[in-house]
């Protein structure tokens, strides 16, 4: 058994059975036989992808075009991402960008994912999430917390609210729809019905939301035609 999965299990069963999950994942990132992401499957498993109302919202919640990011709060690539992200949202206001709590790297991990999660019934998953994709310092539960109230979430409420079940059922759920979209690793990013391969550091959004747009337009032409 892996140390984060031992040690989660020993402090709730909930965790625990998350991180079997993330132990499952793990093993694949260093394998050379894993199967590329797959944009077939993205059109296949559409609803999950693009239309789960549990799913966080950013941006336009009627843009044009979907961006959809699996992520880690303790991915550097993900934090490394984020700005981008938040200029694209701040550029060009047809993008809806879903975001799916994907906690696979640390115990932590799953803790901040929780806190996330239950902050949305406050009406303060934005702030929450912002934040702690800039936090830069130790990566602790302390650390988690101490954003929790920098924010101004209700603590006790948020406690409560993070051992709903349907926040767990969540999260194996976003776990299980990377599995199907062969998504092992963060970030993962989808944008339209394309899952982004490569180095993040190259994503290119603008490109990317141009590109949908253009092929939507020319599929409107064609059909006009």
């Amino acid at each position: 058994m892996s140390t984060i999965l031992r040690r989660s299990w020993s402090c709730s069963p909930a965790l625990g059975a998350l991180a079997a999950l993330a132990a499952l994942a793990l093993p694949l990132l260093a394998r050379a036989d894993v199967p590329p992401p797959s944009d077939p499957a993205v059109i296949a498993y559409a609803d999950k992808v693009l239309h789960d109302p549990a799913s966080p919202v950013m941006g336009n919640p009627h843009g044009d075009v979907t961006i959809v990011e699996f992520f880690d709060y303790a991915c550097p690539y993900c934090k490394a991402m984020q700005p981008r992200l938040e200029r694209l949202l701040r550029t060009d206001h047809g993008v809806k960008l879903i975001v799916k709590e994907f906690p696979i790297l640390t115990d932590e991990s799953q803790v901040a994912t929780k806190v996330a999660l239950a902050a949305a019934r406050q009406g303060k998953y934005a702030q929450f999430h912002d934040a702690m994709m800039d936090y830069r310092g130790p990566w602790d539960t302390d650390a988690i917390w101490q954003t929790a109230r920098a924010v101004g979430l209700d603590l006790p409420r948020l406690r409560k609210d993070m051992a709903s079940p349907a926040i767990t059922q969540e999260i194996i759920n976003n776990f299980n729809l990377a599995r199907a979209l062969r998504i092992f690793q963060t970030p993962g990013v989808i944008v339209g019905t394309h899952i982004l391969t490569g180095p993040s550091a190259q994503f290119d959004f603008p490109r990317e939301v141009a590109l949908v747009r253009a092929a939507r337009a020319a599929r409107r032409g064609s059909a006009a035609g």
